[in-house]
C-alpha cells in the first residue's frame, strides 16, 4: 500500500512532496477529514463531504463544495489502487491554503490549495468495544472554533499525550465545569437512562459518528438528550462512552482512576453500540 493523491496526481507515498512554504505546514492553515472504508465501501461519504465543505468555507479556503464532492472519486481510486476492497481502512483528506510566502494574512488570489489524500489499512479494536477504555479529564484550552476540523490540533495533541502518559486511551475536555468532548472523539453520559451529550455549538466537533449514534439510539428506543453534562454528573454517571470514526462506540470503564459504574460496559451503552454497529456494517454486524 503506497499510492496517495497529491494535487491531481496519484503517486507512491515516498515520492509525494509538499513545499516548506505550504500554509498547512507553516500555520496549520487547512481542513481535514478521515473516512471509514468497509469492504471497499465509503461509510457516510455525504456527511463527511458536507462537513469538509462547511469547514473550508468557514476558513475561506477556495475549495468549493463541488471540489469536495470530486474527492469521492479520488477515494474510490485509492481504494482500488491500494487493494482495499476487502477488510477495513481509512482515507485521510487534507486541503490547505497552499504554498506562498509566509504572511499571516491570506496569500494572493489564485494561489492553488494543496490537496492530499492517503489511505491506511485499519483494524477495529474488539477489546475497546467489549472491555472498554480508560480516560482522564483535562482542561479544554483549545480555541473557540472546535466545530471546524482544522489541521491545527495542538490542543488535542497535548490532551492525548497526557492520556497516553496516564495509560489511558482518551482525554475528556472540561470547559466551564462541563464535559465537552474527547480530544479525538465525542463524549456521552448515561444519566437516568437517558443518553446525553453536549449540544452542537462552536465548542465541539459535529461528529459524523455522533449523529449516527444518536439516530441509532432513537431507533432502538433509547432516549437521548443533547444537553450539557456537568463534571459532577459525569463522575456520578453509571455509564460513559466515546464515539468516533475509528473508535466506533467505546465504553469508558475508568475515569481519572475511578471506576465508572460497575467497571464494565453498561447495558445502555451496549444497546447503543449494537444499534450503531448494525448501521455501520449492516447485516454483517454480528461478525464484527
Amino acid at each position: 500500500m503506497n499510492s496517495v493523491f497529491l494535487n491531481g496526481a496519484y503517486l507512491p507515498k515516498d515520492q509525494a512532496r509538499i513545499s516548506v512554504d505550504d500554509r498547512g505546514f507553516v500555520f496549520g492553515d487547512g481542513i481535514y477529514e478521515v473516512v471509514r472504508i468497509i469492504e471497499g465501501r465509503i461509510f457516510a461519504w455525504g456527511e463527511h463531504a458536507a462537513r469538509m465543505a462547511r469547514g473550508l468555507d468557514a476558513v475561506r479556503i477556495p475549495f468549493s463544495a463541488s471540489d469536495v464532492a470530486g474527492l469521492e472519486a479520488v477515494c474510490n481510486t485509492l481504494i482500488a489502487d491500494n487493494d482495499l476492497q476487502s477488510g477495513e481502512a481509512t482515507v485521510y483528506f487534507q486541503v490547505s491554503r497552499g504554498a506562498a510566502p509566509r504572511t499571516h494574512y491570506f496569500p494572493p488570489a489564485g494561489t492553488p490549495p494543496t490537496v492530499y489524500a492517503a489511505p491506511s489499512r485499519f483494524t477495529p479494536s474488539r477489546d475497546m468495544r467489549e472491555k472498554g477504555v480508560k480516560a482522564i479529564t483535562v482542561p479544554d484550552l483549545r480555541w473557540a472554533r472546535c466545530d471546524l476540523k482544522t489541521v491545527n490540533l495542538m490542543g488535542a495533541v497535548l490532551a492525548r499525550q497526557a492520556a497516553h502518559e496516564s495509560g489511558a486511551y482518551e482525554a475528556l475536555m472540561i470547559r466551564d465545569g462541563m464535559m465537552m468532548e474527547g480530544a479525538a472523539t465525542n463524549a456521552f453520559a448515561v444519566i437516568d437512562g437517558v443518553v446525553r451529550t453536549y449540544p452542537l455549538s462552536n465548542y465541539i466537533l459535529p461528529g459524523i459518528t455522533r449523529q449516527y449514534v444518536l439516530d441509532a439510539a432513537r431507533d432502538v428506543g433509547v432516549p437521548v438528550s443533547e444537553e450539557p453534562v456537568t463534571q459532577a454528573q459525569m463522575f456520578a454517571a453509571p455509564e460513559l462512552f466515546i464515539v468516533g470514526t475509528t473508535t466506533d462506540v467505546a465504553p469508558i470503564v475508568l475515569l481519572d482512576g475511578k471506576t465508572v459504574g460497575s467497571g464494565s460496559p453498561g447495558p445502555v451503552t451496549k444497546k447503543v453500540q449494537a444499534a450503531f454497529l448494525a448501521r455501520l456494517y449492516g447485516s454483517a454486524a454480528v461478525a464484527h
